[in-house]
Formats: structure tokens, sequence, C-alpha cells
């Protein structure tokens, strides 16, 4: 990849980096382009630089790079990790094989490339297609319609916030944790918040919220940015740990989810304990806006019937 000061890096100059880091260790959007940003010493400017869209120029070309190589079958979906992406043996063996950058024409080069790309366009025009043959249909309302629309613009957005707490360090992520439960009501301000939470970080426990702005009473907090499941020994672990804080409330929040046996552990205790999973968190962050924005507004009006009334 060539190191320009001003220019962005092309989509396909991401390739053999993506690739490369690939074969290390799997690799997720995030991670990659944060290396790859840093290893090439992109500044500030080409970091920051946003399309329309609100995503950052090279955060953008750096996920058509992804997606090409998943269509090439050099990267596939982790078995166990979401967000999460491996090297695959074909390449392995190409990277092996290919001397310097890894260009969009070699792509095309390859068996299946265009024909991957064809295919995922007939699928995506088949769901537009089934979606429009659905909103057709008398018992849909032009109400429906946007509910229908607005909860597949979450379902997407609350994928790339997953994604995104994936690649927060440990520290910003229980920061993440605060900023949520104080915006929920809990903790009083976030500076308040922030000084509580520095008391603990031991013990099994990761923050201590005030459960109210009086501070009547306190919930511990246990924030875990795992890809794994949760299971019950760490649900008794949390448990052990509130009980030597003589605390009856917690709270266990993850990245993941809980496998069953946990769920039902934390609904044995004597404790009252709250779990909340991945998309638990991210459906909270979305409704209070946390790490996301408004981009766009659209009014809708009425008839004003009074209006017409004599």
């Amino acid at each position: 990849m060539q190191n320009n000061p001003s220019n962005s890096p092309t989509w396909d100059e991401f390739l053999r980096p993506l690739l490369e880091m690939a074969e290390k260790e799997p690799i997720t959007r995030r991670t990659a382009l944060e290396r790859i940003s840093d290893r090439y010493n992109f500044s500030k400017e080409i970091r920051n630089r946003k399309l329309k869209s609100g995503q950052t120029q090279v955060q953008n070309r750096s996920g058509w790079a992804m997606s090409a190589l998943v269509k090439a079958e050099f990267i596939e979906k982790h078995p166990s990790q979401k967000f999460t992406y491996q090297i695959t043996d074909k390449g392995r063996k190409y990277l092996q094989s290919h001397i310097g950058p890894i260009t969009d024409k070699d792509l095309k080069n390859l068996d299946g490339y265009l024909e991957a790309w064809e295919e995922a366009s007939r699928r995506k025009q088949e769901s537009k297609t089934n979606t429009l043959a659905k909103s057709d249909q008398h018992t849909s309302t032009p109400d429906d319609l946007i509910e229908s629309a607005t909860q597949e613009l979450d379902a997407k957005l609350r994928d790339l916030l997953l994604e995104n707490l994936l690649g927060t360090d440990p520290y910003h992520f229980e920061q993440i944790v605060v900023d949520v439960l104080v915006a929920m009501g809990y903790g009083g301000s976030k500076d308040e918040a922030s000084q509580v939470t520095k008391k603990s970080n031991d013990g099994g426990i990761d923050g201590i919220i005030n459960e109210d702005r009086l501070g009547l009473d306190v919930i511990y907090v246990q924030a875990k940015r795992w890809q794994n499941n949760i299971g019950r020994k760490e649900i008794q672990s949390f448990v052990g740990a509130l009980a030597g804080y003589q605390a009856h409330k917690g709270i266990f929040i993850t990245t993941s989810d809980f496998i069953p046996n946990a769920i039902d552990y934390a609904k044995s205790v004597s404790q009252k304990i709250v779990l909340i999973d991945g998309p638990r968190l991210a459906d909270l962050m979305i409704e209070h806006n946390i790490g996301v924005s408004t981009v766009q507004t659209i009014e809708i009006k009425r008839l004003d019937s009074d209006y017409f009334e004599i």
C-alpha cells in the first residue's frame, strides 16, 4: 500500500494487508482497519474523512475489500466468533504464490469471483422483490411499511454496534456501559457514575453505580466484552463477588450471549441479577442515543381537521 499523506488508499489497496492480517489471526472489520491505519501511518485527516452516509471513507473502502475477499473465498466467517473472519486454505495458498499487491483485476481473473458477486446481487434483488410483494398486500398500510423499514434499519445498526463494541478495549467498553446506565437514569450524572466505578474494579466487580441520584442503593456491574457466550461459571463468580460485598443487586452485561444454564442459575439465586446480552445492549444504545446519531429526520403530516371546522 502506498503511503500518501493526502490521498486515501483505494479499496483494492486494502486487499493484501487484510489478507496478511487474516493469515496471522482471525480479524474483524473494525480491528483490521485500525491496525492498517496504524501500520501505514494514516493521517488524522484520512482517518476522519467521511462520506455523506456518515461512514468514514477508509472504513467504507476497507469494508468493500473485506467483502471482495469473502467473494474470492480467501476469507470466511469464523465458525464460533461473531463478526470475525479467518483465512481459508485458498487464501493462504494465493498469498504465498502471488507477489505484490492484490488488485481488482487479479480477483476478477479468479474462477467464480464474478459469479459470486452476481449471486449476491441476485439474492439482494430477490429480497427487495419479496419485500415489495408483501407491501403490495392490502393488509400493509403505509404506517406498517414505515415500521418495517425502521426495524430493518435498526437491525443493521444493531449489528454494526456489536461489531464496533467487540473492537473497543475493555476500559472503553466499561465506560460505554456506564454511559448507557446513566442515560437510563442510573448513577446520577455521568461524572458521578464514572467516579464511582473507579472505586471498584476488583474482586470480580467491574463497577458500582448508584441506583438513583440520591444513592439510596447501589448496583454492582460486571461488563464482559466477549465473543464466546457466558456460562454458569461466570455468573457464579459474579454472584460470589456480590456476596463478598453483601450486595443484593447486580447487572451482568456482555457483547455475546448467555447459555441457558447461566440464565437459569441467575434466576435461582437470592440476589436480583439482570442479564443483558449483546443485542439487548445494542438496543439500549440505540434507544438512548449512545454511540449513534440521527442522520435524517422525516416529517409525517396529517390532516388538521380542526382547521376546516367552522
